[in-house]
C-alpha cells in the first residue's frame, strides 16, 4: 500500500506513519519540516498545503492508494488539497472531531446525530473549531464522492500527546505532595489511544470502506479516580490526590477542562461529555488497549531526554494548562479550613 501522511510528524499524524511502516506501506509525508522530524523510512515532500505550487508538487510525487489527513481545520484549505489530489489517490481518510457535533458534550452522540452547519468552501472566520471541521468533511465527501472515510476521534491520549492534558497530569504528579484531584473518583471516562485510533483506519483503509466512525474508545474503560491513580503510580507514587467536589471548585472560579485538565462537572453543559457512542466503530473491528498501558507508555515517553521540553513546548498555541501553584495553595487550604 502507498500512504500519503498530511502532516505525519506529530502525535496523531505520527501514529498512523508509525503503523503503516510497521505493516510494510510505501510512506510518504507532507509537512511543512517545522514542528518535527519525520520518522525514519518515510519519504517527506515539504510544502505548505496553503500554497498551490507546494501542492502541485505534491500530486506529482504520487500517485497513492490512500491519503490520511491529520491536520485540515478549515473547509477551503483542505477542500484546495482534495481537489488537487482527487485523482492521484484512491481514498481519503480524514481526522474530524467528536466537536462536529453541536449537542456535543451536553448531549450523547453517534454517527446519526445532526451535525455543525458548515459550507465546505468556509474560511478561517466562518466558525469555531467544530463547526469548521464539519465543513471540512463536507469538502472531502464532495472532493472524493463513494472514497471518503471520516475518522471522529473523542479524547485522545498516548505517547507523543502535546496538548497538555495527560501530559499535565503526569507532571504534576511527579512533583509530589498534595494534588487537587476533581470531581468524583467513580466517574466513568472514554479515552481512546492514538496508536488503536490510527490501527483502525488503517484497517478501514484496507477493507475499502467509504464511511463515518465516531471514535471515542470502549465505554467507561476506566474512571476518574484509577486514571489520576495510575499517574501518581507511574511517577513513583509520591502524589496525594486531595478529592474535592465540582460545588467546591466551581465556587472558588476554577475553569472545567483548562485549569484541571478533563475535568467535566456534572453540569448540564457537561452531561454527556462521556457518554458518546463507539459502538458503530466497535463493530467494524476498533480494538483498545488498557488506559493504563496508554498513561504508562505516556509517562515513559514524557520522562525521558526532552520529552518535558516536547509536551510543554509552544505547540499551535497551545497555552499553559492546568492550575498555577499558588492558586492550588489557596484551594487545598480553603478545603482543609472547610472541612
Amino acid at each position: 500500500m502507498r500512504l500519503l501522511v498530511i502532516g505525519g510528524s506529530v502525535f496523531l499524524g505520527q501514529a498512523f506513519v508509525a503503523e503503516a511502516l510497521a505493516r510494510g506501506w510505501e510512506v510518504t509525508t507532507f509537512n511543512r519540516g517545522k514542528t518535527a522530524a519525520d520518522l525514519p523510512g518515510v519519504r517527506a515532500v515539504r510544502g505548505d498545503r496553503e500554497q498551490p505550487k507546494d501542492l502541485a508538487r505534491l500530486v506529482a510525487a504520487g500517485p497513492w492508494d490512500a491519503v490520511v489527513d491529520v491536520c485540515g481545520y478549515v473547509p477551503s484549505v483542505v477542500g484546495a488539497s482534495v481537489a488537487a489530489l482527487a485523482e492521484s489517490a484512491a481514498s481519503y481518510l480524514f481526522v474530524s472531531t467528536i466537536n462536529a457535533y453541536p449537542g456535543f458534550p451536553a448531549v450523547s452522540v453517534d454517527e446519526r446525530s445532526p451535525r455543525h452547519e458548515c459550507a465546505p468552501d468556509a474560511g478561517p472566520d466562518d466558525g469555531d473549531y467544530g463547526v469548521l471541521k464539519a465543513g471540512c468533511e463536507r469538502a472531502v465527501v464532495q472532493g472524493f464522492p463513494g472514497r471518503t472515510l471520516v475518522i471522529q476521534p473523542g479524547l485522545i491520549i498516548g505517547p507523543g500527546d502535546r496538548a497538555r492534558r495527560l501530559a499535565w497530569w503526569l507532571r504534576r504528579a511527579s512533583q509530589g505532595g498534595r494534588m487537587v484531584a476533581p470531581g468524583r473518583p467513580e466517574q466513568e471516562m472514554q479515552l481512546i489511544d492514538a496508536r488503536d485510533l490510527a490501527a483502525f483506519g488503517l484497517d478501514r483503509i484496507l477493507a475499502g470502506d467509504s464511511d463515518s466512525y465516531l471514535v471515542g474508545g470502549s465505554p467507561a474503560n476506566t474512571t476518574w479516580g484509577d486514571y489520576l491513580g495510575t499517574c501518581v503510580e507511574v511517577t513513583g507514587g509520591q502524589a496525594e490526590p486531595v478529592w474535592m467536589d465540582d460545588e467546591f471548585l466551581l465556587a472558588h472560579e476554577v475553569a472545567p477542562w483548562s485549569e484541571l485538565p478533563l475535568w467535566a462537572p456534572r453540569t448540564e453543559d457537561f452531561a454527556a461529555v462521556w457518554g458518546h457512542s463507539s459502538a458503530k466503530a466497535a463493530a467494524a473491528g476498533l480494538r483498545c488497549r488498557p488506559v493504563s498501558e496508554s498513561i504508562r507508555d505516556t509517562a515513559a515517553w514524557l520522562f525521558a531526554p526532552g520529552g518535558l521540553e516536547t509536551a510543554f513546548d509552544d505547540y499551535r498555541n497551545t497555552g499553559e494548562r492546568g492550575l498555577v501553584p499558588d492558586k492550588e495553595r489557596r484551594l487545598l487550604a480553603d478545603w482543609d479550613a472547610r472541612n
